[in-house]
């Protein structure tokens, strides 16, 4: 028995894909406790954007340190804040003509969406929140009721009530319309949907598995919210960070949503840290009206902003990625034409691509075997069928090349045998 089965909740979920002990980290790679090395394509499931103690990000936070630079703060000011609000404003914000205040929430996404959720809730005085089949907002009560999946519904035991589920873009098949069915259950007083104080939505669904709202749903989506009178809150907390090639994901699309949350890789590094980016005459709160212990991680504010000045501030590190997205697809367009559309369906954008399987049996045999290779990958997805690509945006073309290696044979080696036996 190691101190792992013997200390450790049952509740653990990755070591379980993933069984062995890891020692150390760089770049693109993880290594274990016999020094075997492995190519990361699951990055914290998209908290280590950057990668593995990135060395301008680690040096930031070693000089903060030796400095004896504040730790902890609650909601305090201090100059790594500071620092952080404003490199956010003038790099992120306002080349992108975006108006926010930052609410500086607990330090997980779940605790975004929580105050997000409470706060239009408050703002508009009604309790109903619209959300979408597939979408994942986090396992706290409130983010949970939001959430789609059954498997994280079912741990609350309690009832999770206030939320209506809509269909997202292209859940009945790209010809049917699923706004203009919203639009008809929120105009008509007979249909029992009481109007929503917000509408909570992913751009690109990454629990939910890979699946992509576009930016003609999107806009639509934002004239639905303005005409009902509510707030838009995008989860940008997986797919933003410069996932899919912008550093928020909807960008694109050019719309303006009331709400953003981020986490993930906002602090850049895996440090815990969470925001809630709001309109500024949404700022309705009062004081420690919603709050947290962990509200004023000063590490992070380091390396986030540490991230911000080497990454963004122009679009060198925005191209970088579409190149690396580019090679995916053409791997998996490969890998598709091969084996036939109604084995494999490639899914995504940017670098949050997968490969959607028959099932979640084969697609974790998929894992596992890329995992014998020395490639750590996950699956996503309503059944777990989309094995999911999120390697690091700082990956090189030839680390990228070997780790789309590792994942084809594997493909090969399960998906081949199975239509052999077929």
């Amino acid at each position: 028995m190691t101190i792992y089965s013997e200390m450790e909740s049952a509740v653990q979920c990755y070591a379980r894909s993933f069984p062995t002990e890891f020692n150390r980290a760089q770049g693109v790679f993880l290594f274990d406790s016999n020094n075997r090395q492995y190519l990361d394509f699951l990055a914290g499931a998209g908290a280590l954007n950057y990668g593995h103690n990135h060395p301008v990000l680690k040096q930031a936070l070693l000089n903060y340190i030796a400095a004896d630079g504040v730790t902890h703060s609650l909601d305090l000011h201090t100059v790594a804040k500071s620092r952080f609000l404003e490199a956010f404003r003038n790099h992120i914000l306002r080349p992108r003509q975006l108006d926010y205040r930052l609410q500086f929430t607990g330090p997980t996404g779940t605790n975004a969406i929580e105050a997000a959720l409470k706060l239009a809730r408050k703002i508009k005085g009604r309790r109903n929140i619209l959300s979408f089949t597939n979408g994942f907002h986090g396992v706290t009560l409130g983010s949970v009721a939001a959430t789609g999946n059954s498997h994280h519904r079912s741990g609350a035991q309690v009832s999770l009530n206030d939320v209506v589920r809509m269909p997202y873009c292209g859940y009945f098949g790209d010809q049917s319309d699923s706004l203009a069915m919203i639009e008809q259950l929120l105009s008509d007083p007979s249909s029992g949907i009481d109007l929503p104080a917000a509408v909570l939505v992913e751009t690109v669904q990454g629990e939910g598995g890979l699946n992509v709202a576009s930016d003609i749903w999107l806009q639509g989506l934002a004239r639905l919210c303005k005409r009902h009178d509510m707030l838009l809150i995008i989860d940008d907390i997986q797919a933003g960070c410069g996932r899919t090639g912008t550093f928020f994901s909807f960008e694109p699309s050019g719309i303006k949503p009331d709400m953003v949350t981020l986490s993930k890789s906002l602090s850049a590094c895996g440090l815990p840290m969470a925001v809630l980016c709001l309109r500024p005459e949404l700022d309705q709160w009062q004081p420690g009206e919603h709050n947290g212990t962990f509200r004023g991680n000063n590490y992070a504010f380091v390396t986030a902003t540490a991230a911000i000045q080497h990454f963004w501030l122009d679009d060198n590190f925005s191209r970088a990625v579409a190149q690396r997205a580019a090679q995916v697809t053409q791997c998996f367009q490969q890998l598709v034409s091969h084996f036939g559309n109604e084995h494999l369906r490639r899914k995504g954008r940017g670098l949050m691509q997968g490969l959607e399987c028959r099932d979640g049996e084969l697609a974790g045999r998929i894992s596992q075997q890329a995992f014998d290779k020395g490639l750590i990958i996950e699956t996503a997805g309503n059944r777990r069928q989309v094995v999911k690509c999120f390697c690091p945006l700082t990956i090189s073309e030839s680390e990228l090349g070997a780790g789309l290696e590792r994942l084809s044979e594997s493909f090969h080696s399960v998906l081949g045998k199975q239509l052999r036996r077929v």
